[in-house]
């Protein structure tokens, strides 16, 4: 039987993700404390019931760290003076008539005073069309590393989701959020070299950490700082 896209198991609630490359089953805490269950097509309600039952005490855990690392959504008002990061430093926003698009310009967010109104929209869209061009540059090295010669680097809206990849055929793809390239370049490179690892490993086994600590030695620290800053990151709320 195909399991249906939600699913509940007791107490707990959970989204589950099908795919017919998938050949084990996946538990995600997302930063939103939503719980995903990636599964293969050929997964039954039985069997992801009986793997969510025996990982129980680890989503407990995983669910109070959230409650403890994330508080309330970042909100933004797009008015003259609002802040924005990007690449970890906060740019203060100009409302402007002379200006077409959204532009950084000599230290200030400059905005078009009609699109204020449609303001997330605008700023996205800025986020996304610099980051590919800067997250094109910044991969190459992390991929070499790797052993990856070609990757192409997407920014997009992941939900609450830095980033994510799985191997595939010909060009490896990496997905990143539009909202990370608010973070400082350090923690922009833990991201991506995160989902790196997982164009060799695709879940989080003891071998994907093995080379993720390769990849980056003390990705540790990274990680820690992203539980704690990232929750200052706005992702698109206005208020």
């Amino acid at each position: 039987m195909t399991p249906p896209s939600l699913l509940q198991v007791d107490d707990l609630s959970l989204t589950v993700a099908t795919s017919a490359e998938r050949t084990t089953l996946e538990l995600v805490v997302d930063r939103d404390a939503s719980l995903i269950v990636k599964a293969p097509e050929s997964a039954t309600i039985e069997g992801i019931e009986q793997f969510v039952n025996t990982k129980r005490a680890w989503i407990y855990r995983k669910l109070a760290e959230k409650d403890a690392l994330v508080g309330a959504p970042v909100v933004k008002q797009f008015v003259d003076g609002e802040g924005f990061a990007y690449l970890g430093r906060s740019y203060r926003l100009r409302l402007d008539y002379a200006v077409s698009q959204v532009r950084l310009d000599r230290g200030r967010f400059v905005m078009p005073v009609l699109a204020a109104s449609e303001g997330t929209a605008a700023m996205r869209s800025w986020y996304t069309f610099t980051g590919r061009q800067w997250l094109a540059k910044r991969v190459r090295p992390w991929a070499a590393r790797l052993g990856v010669d070609d990757v192409v680097v997407e920014v997009k809206d992941l939900g609450y989701r830095w980033g994510s990849a799985r191997p595939t055929e010909g060009p490896q793809r990496v997905n990143i959020h539009w909202a990370t390239l608010q973070l400082s370049p350090s923690l922009i490179d833990y991201v991506l070299a995160h989902e790196l690892a997982h164009l060799r490993e695709a879940n989080h086994t003891p071998e994907y950490w093995a080379l993720l600590g390769k990849l980056m030695p003390g990705f540790e620290t990274h990680k820690a700082n992203l539980a704690v800053i990232g929750k200052n990151v706005w992702f698109g709320r206005t208020s």
